[in-house]
């Protein structure tokens, strides 16, 4: 039980920032104020203190924020991870917040909970701490935003034993029923006209799919989502090394998060007319494989040169975006894991940004912040187009050069998008490598929540 309903039998929890700490004990019992100097106590980032009772129990707790200015400053990954550092009982927040922090401390508690348990034998989890909804919190956007951060996780998190393109649909197939939107799955003979998507995952026994899902009023804002689905790469016939290969389940951590961002705009209703598109395939070997040198011909009609067979994301998604533009909708995003070179660049927290249009570039940028979800923009540079230049076809899918790969993508799916100004493509990580609090070792639901709160800003009235 994560939450409490029952403010009479919790406990306070106090949070406070290292430069509020002595206010804060000028107002304590003298019993806690050397127990709290006792332990050493000093605010410090999540660091959990316990307090006594007047009879010797647990009285309450105190949570360090750091160096924060104030409590009101915190985010959420301030509250991540206190369910477990806290005993397990009822608390409520004794710190007064404003709306907005008491919004952040809910979502971080309830994002900081999630597990992935479903490959694990260790018996019932033990009982955890249960918070009572702070004063002023939106319960509805937290809940909301912590179920579409498991949704993401647990998709990105599946081993691709158990998630192919066909279970990645039924995930789609399952979101959509649940929340009355309609959703078709193209297949076969259906895929022909994408045909960079077949051409991908043809050497794979399982085959690709297309999912398309719609949701809301056909008189709504027209916001479409592309989201890249590679349930595993192998690289293809440019094998990547073994050590290459160890999360490439999460390849499709663009599609999880189009799919959790999907959630969110659909539980919380707002007011537009959703498309989600997902190319979902295993890029494999065999002797059906894509091969270097290969001439594709895209939906959208332009030939594409293959220089490297692990350069297969942009082809799908360009396929899949190649549609969305036919459509010219009000707002289209991609979102892709789809360069090193971003890491590069940027490292694994902070994806890259690009737009044609500035003005939605720092707008995303600036959502972002305030929701401690960060893209950082990076340049449509026209200097580098010629870097896809091929001599026997339209474009080549990869430049012979090292550098600026992540830019050189980006190009790459720009050709694909001739129709709709207000495009926004993001490279992300989609990946937690070390542990912290909330932020377990594993899947990361990157740009669903600054995204949302870009979209909600522009169309909700």
């Amino acid at each position: 039980m994560l939450l409490s309903a029952d403010p009479a039998e919790s406990r306070p929890l106090w949070v406070v920032a290292e430069g509020e700490l002595q206010s804060w004990l000028a107002g304590q019992p003298a019993r806690v104020v050397s127990w709290v100097r006792a332990h050493a106590f000093q605010a410090e980032r999540h660091r959990v203190l316990s307090l006594p009772s007047a009879d010797g129990g647990i009285g309450g707790a105190v949570a360090g924020l750091g160096p924060l200015a104030s409590a009101d400053d915190l985010t959420h990954w301030h509250a991540a991870g206190m369910s477990d550092r806290l005993p397990a009982q009822s608390w409520h927040l004794a710190t007064p917040l404003p709306p907005r922090a008491a919004t952040r401390f809910l979502l971080g508690w309830l994002m900081g909970a999630y597990r992935m348990s479903r490959y694990r034998l260790d018996g019932p989890e033990p009982p955890r701490a249960a918070l009572v909804p702070p004063a002023g919190a939106d319960l509805e956007y937290a809940d909301a935003a912590a179920r579409a951060t498991a949704l993401t996780r647990d998709l990105i998190n599946t081993p691709a034993n158990d998630l192919g393109p066909e279970e990645l649909a039924d995930a789609a197939l399952d979101l959509a029923r649940g929340r009355g939107a309609r959703c078709h799955v193209l297949a076969g003979g259906e895929l022909a006209g994408y045909p960079m998507l077949r051409a991908v995952g043809a050497a794979s026994a399982r085959e690709p799919r297309l999912i398309d899902m719609r949701w809301g009023e056909r008189d709504a804002p027209r916001v479409t989502l592309v989201g890249k689905g590679v349930c595993f790469d192998t690289g293809g016939l440019d094998l990547k090394p073994s050590a290459g290969m160890l999360l490439m389940k999460k390849d499709m951590g663009g599609a999880a998060c189009v799919l959790g961002l999907a959630d969110l705009i659909m539980r919380l209703e707002v007011p537009v007319q959703l498309r989600v598109l997902i190319p979902a395939v295993e890029n494999s070997i065999g002797g059906a494989a894509y091969r270097p040198g290969d001439v594709l011909r895209s939906r959208k009609g332009l030939t594409v040169e293959i220089g490297n067979t692990d350069a297969e994301g942009r082809l799908v998604l360009a396929d899949a975006l190649a549609e969305a533009d036919a459509e010219r909708p009000d707002l289209l995003i991609d979102l892709a894991t789809l360069t090193g070179a971003a890491r590069t660049a940027l490292g694994p927290e902070l994806p890259a940004a690009y737009s044609p249009n500035e003005e939605l570039l720092d707008a995303v940028r600036r959502r972002g912040e305030e929701e401690s979800d960060p893209v950082w923009p990076l340049p449509l540079w026209p200097g580098y187009d010629d870097e896809l230049a091929s001599k026997v076809a339209d474009l080549g899918n990869v430049s012979a050069s090292p550098f600026a790969g992540s830019i050189i993508a980006a190009l790459f799916l720009r050709r694909f998008v001739t129709e709709t100004s207000n495009w926004l493509h993001l490279d992300l990580y989609g990946w937690n490598g070390k542990e912290r609090p909330g932020r377990p070792v594993g899947a990361e639901a990157q740009c669903v929540r600054g995204l949302f709160r870009l979209i909600r800003s522009r169309y909700q009235c």
